[in-house]
């Protein structure tokens, strides 16, 4: 698309292979060297990286939501062109949803450091790693219109999610942070809304790319099945015997993956036996 030309990051695809093929080096060179190693606790460094996503995803629910509407933006479908200079402040949007994906590469950075290796599953690398790769072909290509109602509800999402983190290395509030299960039922339900959207454009075209609206449903797809996965292994599976009599562990939810709540959310472990 000539109107995102000379956007940083966009005018060649290298960049974006290079800092995903360095995301994946630094798991595996990270958890070598993390091995016989003291994990790191980084409370305050989770603190601030939580509290900027917050911050980013606050500002690009906002504007998408402004722009979406100033350009009068058909729910149903709507095309590259028709919108004008709305479509372009979308696409700016856009690119700030692309670039916070390499952004979010430090959630896997920080289980490393943090030695969580095993909660370094193939949902959570499969998630991060396609993400950062698919928005850029979406810039490209298709950088406003239809493509606008998925980073629309994502960035919702994720205001709920990272500032549920940030408000989980706080001692004094994790008390009343019991919603961590409806975090990944939203995550479900923002992936069959966005299935249906993006269909709704294919049942009734109005000019947006048929390739792009079915490469992308079925990436929504994957997305279901995998996160319906650990839905169910989360929280649909039977405790063993074992289990109920030990101290409960609280699961937390991040893009699509569960960890410890203490270990994950604030770097600490919970070494309480049961009484």
């Amino acid at each position: 698309d000539a109107r995102v030309r000379g956007w940083f990051l966009l005018d060649s695809y290298l960049p974006t292979f290079f800092l995903t093929g360095v995301y994946l080096l630094c798991i595996w060179l990270g958890n070598k060297f993390m091995k016989n190693r003291p994990p790191f606790s980084l409370r305050p460094h989770l603190i601030v990286y939580n509290l900027g996503i917050t911050l980013l995803s606050f500002y690009m629910l906002i504007e998408l939501i402004l722009a979406t509407w100033e350009g009068g933006y058909n729910l149903q479908c709507q095309n590259l062109h028709s919108a004008g200079e709305a479509d372009i402040r979308v696409a700016k949007v856009l690119w700030w949803y692309y670039f916070s994906k390499v952004i979010e590469f430090m959630d896997t950075i920080f289980f490393v450091l943090r030695k969580k290796s095993s909660q370094i599953t193939f949902l959570h690398v499969y998630h991060h790693a396609t993400m950062f790769n698919i928005w850029w072909c979406v810039l490209n290509w298709i950088p406003c219109g239809q493509s606008f109602f998925g980073p629309t509800l994502n960035s919702f999402i994720h205001v709920l999610m990272y500032s549920y983190y940030g408000l989980s290395v706080i001692p004094s509030m994790r008390k009343y942070l019991w919603w961590k299960k409806y975090l990944t039922q939203a995550q479900l339900i923002q992936f069959l809304l966005t299935i249906v959207h993006t269909l709704s454009a294919a049942v009734k075209p109005c000019g947006f790319p048929f390739g792009c609206l079915m490469f992308q449903s079925s990436y929504m797809a994957t997305l279901v099945i995998l996160f319906i996965n650990f839905y169910i292994k989360t929280y649909r599976k039977a405790p063993s015997r074992t289990a109920v009599k030990e101290t409960p562990v609280t699961t937390e939810i991040k893009n699509g993956f569960h960890k410890d709540y203490f270990a994950a959310a604030n770097g600490l472990q919970n070494n309480k036996k049961a009484q």
